[in-house]
């Protein structure tokens, strides 16, 4: 009697188990379908974005100005973090 009390509790319990992973699995799929939708989603913004970089990059004068305002701006950034951490060793 016992081992068949046993059996029961045993079958119920992978029963519940099953139960607990196939409702797993659907919300993995459903996760994954909406993953899937903003991945896409972020690909064809950054294919119109590059779509929009080639276009700016056929303006080669303009292209000049703007990778010249960059390395100014890269600069004046790598100034300003010499000055900050030549200051703070000093003032150790």
């Amino acid at each position: 009697m016992e081992n068949k009390e046993e059996q029961g509790k045993a079958e119920k319990a992978f029963k519940n188990f099953g139960k607990r992973l196939d409702d797993f699995v659907v919300e993995v799929n459903e996760a994954s379908e909406h993953l899937q939708k903003e991945l896409k989603s972020r690909f064809e913004e950054l294919k119109e974005s590059a779509e929009e970089l080639k276009k700016q990059a056929k303006d080669k004068e303009r292209w000049k100005e703007v990778e010249a305002n960059l390395k100014k701006a890269g600069e004046q950034l790598n100034n300003a973090f010499k000055a900050a951490f030549t200051k703070k060793k000093e003032s150790q």
